[in-house]
């Protein structure tokens, strides 16, 4: 098949595109390479991808990479245009909790502004599927966990999930009017090599390393269900592959968020073992053979106490759980990381 991937040049788009090139398939990938973070460390993947297809010996056209911004609708349009799409799994977003606190129109912008492009191009050209990124950030100020797809969530914290949310609303809504099949995927803290440098397990691996005290906020009584990016690419394929239907039997008045009458669904992507902030430290400590210099925060706007995902419904339709136990997973990351160590200063 023919993918569109947006934000092909970020970690997990990066891992995705991957996967489906070694896979056989052709692969558009979209992403304005922005300076969010290290622009370097997003041309080195477009260059891995770029090597992939030739070490694989694939054929003109399998993959193609564009820089443009999902903003630009001309030119998203253009890459849709460039040949059929049989599915598009938009990762493309202003990423950042914190950030959004002190940038909010970037997130207007992309997260806003920019999906609504892709919804038009997708259903301008009858794409058969869209499966798109949203965030465990939308459940927000929720209590009980495990978090359910099944949940309100009705009290977002940062802008960020205000906008992953607002992405879930208008994807059903396009759902409904135009019967324009879409999925909505909530990531769960996402790591692993080649990952993104802001994310905390790559700025406290760098302090670590070089000897400097690392920030660890509400005195490191949080929990996060940190997952690791090959389980979270097998589970984006899974989706992407398989387009909800309508639920013929949908009762509006059932509270049911995660399904519709419309070919719209919802899954949480998760680890289903949320992990004490410390004892995540530990094993990264353990990981490098170096101990942290720690210094201890009170809590930051827009942060949550805990992550922790329901995966029952990702189970049930698709046979999907994660495999990759938390210390496999560090030690993964940890081994690519101390070998690039002097890129990474």
């Amino acid at each position: 098949m023919r993918y569109l991937v947006t934000g092909a040049a970020g970690f997990i788009g990066y891992h995705v595109c991957a996967e489906l090139l070694r896979t056989g398939h052709d692969v558009v990938g979209v992403d304005s390479m922005n300076g969010y973070y290290r622009v370097d460390l997003k041309e080195e993947r477009v260059s891995l991808l770029d090597s992939a297809v030739m070490d694989l010996g694939c054929p003109p056209g399998r993959w193609t990479f564009k820089r443009l911004e999902i903003e630009d609708r001309a030119a998203l349009a253009g890459a849709f245009d460039a040949g059929p799409v049989d599915r598009v799994i938009h990762l493309a977003a202003q990423a950042g909790v914190r950030y959004s606190i002190t940038n909010p129109h970037s997130y207007a912008s992309s997260n806003l502004e920019g999906f609504l492009n892709v919804l038009e191009a997708c259903r301008n050209r009858s794409v058969p599927h869209l499966a798109f990124a949203s965030s465990s950030s939308v459940y927000g100020m929720n209590r009980k966990v495990p978090f359910s797809e099944r949940d309100p969530v009705d009290h977002p914290v940062s802008l960020y999930a205000a906008t992953k949310r607002a992405n879930e609303l208008m994807a059903h809504t396009y759902s409904h009017l135009y019967g324009m099949p879409a999925t909505a995927m909530r990531f769960f803290t996402v790591y692993g090599p080649y990952g993104r440098p802001d994310m905390a397990y790559f700025k406290f691996a760098d302090a670590i390393m070089t000897g400097r005290e690392i920030e660890i906020y509400n005195s490191g009584d949080l929990l996060r269900d940190f997952t690791y990016i090959d389980d979270v690419v097998t589970a984006i394929i899974m989706l992407a592959n398989r387009p909800p239907e309508g639920d013929p039997s949908f009762d509006p008045d059932s509270h049911s968020p995660d399904r519709s009458s419309a070919p719209f669904r919802i899954y949480n992507i998760g680890n289903s073992r949320p992990e004490r902030l410390e004892d995540f430290i530990r094993i990264l400590e353990d990981s490098l053979g170096t101990k942290a210099i720690k210094k201890y925060l009170p809590m930051q706007p827009g942060d949550v106490y805990m992550t922790a995902a329901d995966t029952g419904a990702l189970e049930r339709d698709f046979g999907w759980r994660p495999s990759t136990r938390l210390a496999e997973g560090i030690a993964r990351f940890t081994d690519w990381y101390k070998e690039r160590k002097p890129w990474l200063q």
